[in-house]
């Protein structure tokens, strides 16, 4: 059964399962044996106007949760660091495949690209910028900050931090500890620094009033609820471009 989350025209979509063969890493010769995702990437394609189109893709990276190896003691500290290690490799080696596929859309073509969902790690992470892509020296020319600026995912995070007097971006809560692992990262199209955008993102929120530290309380999650909190951004496009002005994702 498909559940349809969106009122724009859905021009088209694809489930990618595997890495694509060029993105499997090699770490001094040998290749790391792993080359799917843990959760599918979905990749859809919309008509948010008749001149506009745009893909978003929906993603749920490797956990932190240890990968422990069968037989081992589970709460022996060293195979503990061990398993963190595995689900770190795993995450980056998602993170690497990701943005294979991203090139594929934000390399030398204006086309706006979304990406949403949980990347189980903070903005700063080094497997979150391997996703968005790392922003060029202030201090280089023009000319060599372009190429940079077109492959470049920007984070709401980022922007929801300029509109408010406080940062209050957190998605999860773990051990006393407030963590921001869901995230929405746009292309330069929906960039206010861009002068040539053909939108920018106005508002962002995050639905976090249900979340609880599940190590401090000893209450269960209802099975209809998330522990995560929700990311919301509004995008507004350009007049005279669409009649209705607004993408709330």
């Amino acid at each position: 059964m498909a559940f349809r989350a969106t009122r724009f025209q859905v021009l088209g979509q694809r489930m990618y399962d595997n890495f694509p063969p060029e993105s499997v890493l090699d770490l001094e010769g040998a290749e790391i044996p792993i080359r799917r995702f843990s959760h599918p990437v979905l990749a859809v394609d919309l008509a948010l106007t008749e001149a506009i189109h745009c893909t978003v893709f929906v993603v749920h990276l490797k956990s932190k949760r240890p990968m422990m190896a069968n037989g081992v003691d589970r709460s022996d500290p060293v195979e503990i660091a061990k398993g963190h290690a595995r689900s770190l490799i795993r995450r980056t080696a998602e993170a690497a495949a990701l943005r294979f596929l991203l090139m594929e859309g934000l390399r030398d073509r204006r086309y706006p690209v979304i990406v949403m969902g949980d990347v189980n790690d903070n903005h700063t992470a080094v497997t979150t910028q391997i996703v968005t892509g790392q922003p060029p020296w202030e201090s280089w020319p023009y000319r060599k900050k372009a190429p940079v600026w077109d492959v470049l995912l920007y984070q709401v995070k980022d922007i929801q931090a300029r509109l408010g007097y406080g940062d209050h971006y957190y998605t999860y809560i773990h051990n006393g500890h407030y963590d921001s692992l869901d995230h929405i990262m746009v292309s330069e199209e929906f960039s206010a620094q861009n002068r040539d955008r053909i939108g920018q993102v106005t508002y962002v929120s995050v639905f976090n009033d249900h979340l609880f530290d599940q190590t401090l309380l000893d209450e269960t999650i209802e099975p209809w609820q998330s522990d995560h909190g929700q990311v919301v951004a509004t995008i507004e496009l350009n007049p005279p471009q669409s009649a209705r002005p607004q993408l709330v994702v």
